[in-house]
């Protein structure tokens, strides 16, 4: 490996599986809006083959992406699997025939999905499983959480499923599902400028539970806020972009990174930033643009 690989980010728990703490986000693999076929299949197939021969052993996808576009593509890339990489999908959702995402978290939704990613992926058990909350903060989510959690439990007992995670949820609604069934993971939105979970972050650190942000690579800064992370990223020779990779990393040991991208480039760019080291002044320079805020 290279001093840019993807081992530079170090490694945390996810389930009974240690990973390389910077991933691969398949989403943008598909077409535009996460819907229909990739524009050039052979350079998503060549994306994911670098990723992992970059050191990359966590994938995060979704049957619905595409829909099943992207567990294809996957599959078609990298199958037979090699054995360290762990792969993550999500159920909750699906696609209409315009493009829209829709809720799907019946027992009879959860049951088909799972055996979509099983078939998909082209494997016999899936390694971990995030319920994505549809409902925001309605009265409904907690209910539908809990029942969801209730049926990819029954699948983990069946032996489908190996670990279950949650996805767009609040610390309320992950305490509910706490309750049901041990969750291995959270995948919520968080950022350099989105902070709303910092608290949280922090006590499923204490946990021993991954937190695994999407949107990692932010945005929304004010034009003192984009000067601020420009400065800190000219200064150690990098871009933007891998400046909030390195926060990310450095923020706290628990954060699993999932930075997609379709473009070979890209990748590079960001399995670059595991090599990144922020200094202190560089972080508490960060923590202050944004701290609290979401």
């Amino acid at each position: 490996m290279t001093m840019s690989s993807a081992e530079q980010s170090g490694t945390f728990a996810l389930g009974d599986r240690q990973v390389r703490r910077l991933g691969f986000g398949a989403m943008q693999l598909s077409g535009p809006n996460v819907f229909g076929p990739p524009k050039d299949r052979a350079v998503a197939l060549a994306v994911l083959r670098e990723a992992v021969a970059s050191g990359v052993n966590h994938i995060d996808t979704s049957d619905y992406y595409g829909p099943h576009v992207t567990n294809q593509l996957i599959h078609d890339a990298l199958h037979p699997y090699p054995d360290d990489l762990v792969i993550v999908t999500k159920v909750g959702a699906r696609r209409g025939k315009d493009g829209s995402v829709l809720e799907a978290s019946s027992p009879n939704e959860l049951i088909s999905a799972v055996h979509d990613n099983l078939r998909n992926l082209g494997v016999d058990v899936l390694d971990v499983v995030n319920l994505r909350n549809m409902f925001g903060v309605d009265a409904r989510a907690t209910g539908a959480i809990e029942a969801g959690l209730t049926t990819l439990a029954d699948l983990q007992r069946q032996g489908l499923v190996r670990h279950i995670g949650l996805s767009s949820v609040t610390p309320q609604q992950l305490a509910a599902g706490r309750r049901i069934c041990r969750i291995v993971c959270v995948q919520n939105k968080y950022n350099l400028a989105y902070r709303l979970d910092d608290a949280l972050v922090d006590v499923l650190a204490q946990d021993g539970i991954a937190y695994v942000p999407f949107f990692p690579l932010g945005g929304g800064f004010t034009q003192l806020q984009s000067s601020i992370v420009s400065d800190v990223a000219q200064r150690l020779a990098a871009t933007p972009a891998q400046i909030a990779i390195a926060w990310l990393l450095r923020r706290a040991p628990n954060i699993l990174l999932i930075a997609g991208t379709s473009s070979l480039a890209h990748l590079r760019e960001n399995i670059t930033a595991a090599a990144l080291r922020l200094s202190d002044e560089a972080f508490a320079t960060l923590n202050e643009l944004t701290q609290g805020r979401a």
